[in-house]
């Protein structure tokens, strides 16, 4: 097989550069990075290292983040290497890290923050409970410590049971034994959920947009999807406001729309808004008993549907998510 041939075959970006700084060969991962430009290096900082690399005759590397270009727009985290050759061609190598990258703070994410999730409830039971000995002649302070206890548990059991949800849909694979699910049922029940939690702060849950849609799935899950997105939306809400759930049908796509009013998401945090463990206030997160695995549970239920979910928000304008699912004929 051609040296060429096995080059493009390669995931990793590679390209030749002749003593001349001219692209001599670059490969479909090269072009598809915006490494290339017709014969020229595209982009500044690698072609210094590749000039670096010939002028002192060594291996040099380097780390940067690259305009992966298109739409949509991402950034990508890669890592250069550029290796000297005979009469001063030099060989680049890119390989893209932007997974590795987002491992890695997904890894940190857990350590900081499922970490203090669980020392935090099992710390306060084993108080509540040294306070609940002492105060055995104390009727109502039993019972205030034993409710006390008993939130602590719940949230405790609704962490490892979100843990275990996310372990079994991080699969990737498509739910067994799909069937046409009526999108009207799945916001229904949803909405359902989420009222009691709703209804305490005086915020109103409205419905509107096209009804009669269906979707080919498993509706459990997709109303767990949904009714994460409604928990979300009445925690970071004020008292006396509104959520609007809106389902469209918009080429050959359903689209289930949550919007609130809340205190909305900054720019820098919608980036990693899905990933597991993260949470933009952690304290606020805490205070409504929150996991930091909704949305993570969420992305994978509507992924592994077929479809993908969004976010648009502005602080202090609120949030609006958005799931997008391929239509089944009614």
């Amino acid at each position: 097989m051609p040296a060429e041939t096995v080059l493009q075959l390669l995931p990793t970006a590679a390209v030749l550069v002749d003593a001349d700084d001219r692209v001599r060969l670059a490969n479909g991962a090269a072009l598809g990075m915006g490494i290339v430009h017709g014969t020229s290096i595209a982009v500044a900082e690698l072609a210094q290292l590749v000039r670096a690399a010939r002028r002192t005759s060594t291996t040099r590397v380097l780390e940067l983040s690259l305009d992966s270009g298109g739409f949509p727009r991402r950034t990508l985290a890669v890592g250069a290497r550029a290796q000297p050759l005979e009469d001063g061609e030099v060989a680049l190598v890119v390989d893209d890290l932007t997974e590795s990258r987002r491992v890695e703070a997904v890894r940190r994410d857990f350590v900081a923050n499922v970490g203090h999730e669980i020392k935090t409830p099992v710390g306060a039971l084993t108080l509540l409970t040294e306070a609940a000995l002492g105060a055995g002649d104390d009727p109502d302070a039993v019972h205030h410590f034993l409710t006390r206890m008993q939130h602590e548990a719940q949230r405790l059991s609704r962490l490892v049971q979100e843990l275990l949800d996310l372990s079994r849909l991080q699969g990737g694979e498509a739910p067994a034994e799909t069937v046409d699910v009526a999108v009207d049922d799945v916001v229904e029940e949803a909405v359902d959920r989420a009222r009691n939690a709703a209804e305490a702060k005086h915020i109103d849950i409205v419905r509107g947009g096209d009804s009669g849609l269906v979707v080919s799935g498993k509706e459990s899950q997709l109303v767990t999807a949904l009714c994460n997105l409604l928990d979300n939306a009445v925690a970071y809400s004020s008292e006396g406001t509104q959520i609007a759930v809106g389902v469209h049908a918009r080429d050959q796509a359903v689209e289930i729309a949550v919007k609130d009013q809340g205190v909305g998401i900054a720019d820098v945090d919608q980036e990693r808004i899905f990933e597991r463990f993260y949470r933009v206030d952690p304290a606020r997160s805490r205070a409504t008993g929150g996991t930091g695995l909704g949305l993570a549970i969420a992305k994978h239920i509507v992924s592994n549907h077929g479809g993908e979910i969004a976010v648009w928000s502005r602080p202090g304008a609120g949030s609006t998510f958005t799931i997008r699912l391929p239509a089944e004929a009614p």
